[in-house]
């Protein structure tokens, strides 16, 4: 059961209002299923329409943040719980820790980076939960095509392409985070302080 859902998303709005609106369904949806919303800490950007979203409808927001966005005054004021960390490392270690599932929303490359590491550590045995891509109107098209040519090429063994939820539904995601089965890691569970020594 996923009771704590992470959101990477960007800090721009970008170009089309659907995303805008994507984000706000998000954020609506995972509070109106009872679940805690865990992202960024920003209030900028397509983070702060999630966290505003699911705050206005009573859900619960932890946000995570390094120390020099909250000196920038990027965090977001009103959040249920802020956790302050030293760096972007921490960050997404902490929020990675405060998860039970991760999605991808329209992004950049801080947006990648997040979703692709948890996947990466999926794979490795750091943990068994899933990602997703919220996949509006096709923005992932092209990026889950090359994902699969890294399994067509010998890279990307086809039960960690296979274990990759995308769909334009947010209500579906969550759908199928309730029945996922997590594929074998590749060399069985891993301590992650094993990998950072």
């Amino acid at each position: 059961m996923t009771n704590s859902i992470a959101i990477f998303c960007g800090s721009a709005v970008g170009t089309d209002t659907i995303f805008l609106d994507t984000a706000q369904k998000v954020g609506q949806a995972i509070a109106k299923q009872g679940k805690t919303l865990v992202y960024g800490g920003g209030r900028s950007g397509l983070m702060g329409i999630v966290a505003d979203s699911a705050l206005q409808v009573g859900g619960k927001v932890i946000g995570v943040i390094p120390n020099a966005l909250v000196d920038r005054e990027l965090a977001h004021p009103h959040l249920t719980e802020l956790h302050v960390v030293t760096n972007m490392h921490e960050r997404k270690t902490k929020m990675s820790e405060l998860s039970d599932a991760f999605i991808a929303l329209p992004g950049g490359a801080g947006t990648l980076e997040e979703i692709f590491e948890q996947w990466t550590w999926a794979q490795l045995g750091i943990h068994l939960k899933p990602c997703a891509f919220l996949n509006v109107e096709g923005f992932y098209d092209d990026l889950l095509k090359f994902i699969q040519l890294t399994t067509a090429k010998g890279f990307t063994h086809s039960r960690f392409t296979d274990s990759i939820i995308a769909s334009d539904s947010i209500l579906d995601i969550l759908l199928q985070f309730d029945t996922f089965q997590a594929p074998q890691p590749k060399w069985g569970m891993v301590d992650q302080q094993e990998l950072v020594k």
